[in-house]
């Protein structure tokens, strides 16, 4: 048996519209993802706990450029599910991973457009709602530094 990954994304606009796509089979609508080529950087997470972005990847044409620009303008939301794949028997899909970012960023050369995603949340890079710790949300806070752990 073998099995392959593939990704299955899911492109929406602040209007509500959505894209599905799928890069794995060719020339097939799968689980209702037409097929697109593009690729998927996935994501890394360093040792300071910072995330760096992940990107998405297209063929450099004047159909990718035309829809990309309008997701730059407007920060479009991207879903994207890592799956592992069955390439003989498509009712055999597992999830292995999903990835939520908005596109904040982008560019091409001569072949290649790529989209840089940020996370919805990143709480070490980027700005998060202000909050103050108030013991509703945190309980008892220590009145002193002489605290100990059992």
């Amino acid at each position: 048996m073998e099995f392959a990954l593939g990704n299955y994304l899911t492109l929406t606009s602040p209007a509500g519209a959505t894209y599905n796509w799928q890069n794995f089979f060719i020339n097939e609508t799968v689980n209702g993802y037409s097929f697109v080529p593009f690729g998927f950087s996935g994501i890394t997470i360093n040792r300071q706990g910072d995330n760096v972005d992940a990107t998405l990847a297209f063929p450099n044409n004047e159909l990718s450029r035309r829809w990309s620009i309008e997701a730059l303008r407007e920060g479009w939301l991207a879903d994207v599910k890592v799956m592992l794949l069955n390439p003989a028997d498509r009712s055999q899909q597992e999830q292995l991973h999903s990835y939520t970012g908005q596109i904040a960023g982008g560019g091409w050369s001569e072949t290649t457009l790529t989209l840089k995603l940020n996370t919805v949340l990143d709480a070490v890079g980027a700005e998060v709602p202000k909050r103050r710790l108030r013991q509703r949300l945190v309980g008892q806070l220590p009145m002193t530094s002489n605290v100990r752990l059992r």
